[in-house]
């Protein structure tokens, strides 16, 4: 059953393409708690996700099971949520989700594809988080980081993109 939450029951298919599914349905599911309840929700619940992942990767390791297991996809909600939550991302009518003016999906699909960047590339600490941390630490801790890191650099590239826009009009 913990290998089952873990891997979101997709162990079955290429790892590739589970955390591809799973970096989708996180993206889903944290822009519809940002468009139904708030950032500060999403900031919460991701971080509750990264401590019950946490622990059961731990369990998981504990009773055998393979450190760094490609299967293991639920991390990348901590990622994903936290990449949301940090970016200024603000509560959208779910009309107004397709609506470039506000920047929501626009700002949510940048934090994604940062978090993805951040989180495969492993530049500084996040490297060395993944490859010198133990258990579970190793295996969200990257990606929580990747994730703030995401929506800092995603915030910042909108807000200059913002005051450029602003400056020119």
């Amino acid at each position: 059953m913990n290998y089952f939450f873990l891997t979101l029951g997709l162990s079955k298919i290429s790892p590739k393409i589970s955390q591809t599914i799973s970096l989708f349905i996180a993206l889903i599911l944290s822009i519809l708690i940002l468009i139904y309840l708030d950032e500060n929700t999403l900031f919460l619940a991701t971080l509750l996700i990264s401590i019950v992942t946490l622990r059961a990767i731990n369990k998981y390791e504990e009773e055998g099971g393979v450190h760094f297991d490609e299967h293991i996809n639920l991390d990348k909600f901590a990622g994903v949520g936290f990449a949301l939550s940090v970016a200024p991302a603000f509560g959208v009518d779910i009309n107004d989700i397709t609506t470039f003016s506000n920047g929501f999906l626009i700002q949510a699909l940048l934090s994604l594809g940062f978090f993805i960047y951040f989180e495969k590339a492993k530049h500084s600490i996040i490297g060395r988080i993944y490859h010198e941390a133990k258990g579970g630490i190793a295996i969200v801790g990257d990606d929580v980081l990747a994730g703030f890191i995401a929506g800092i650099v995603s915030s910042l590239l909108w807000q200059s993109f913002l005051k450029v826009q602003a400056y020119l009009a």
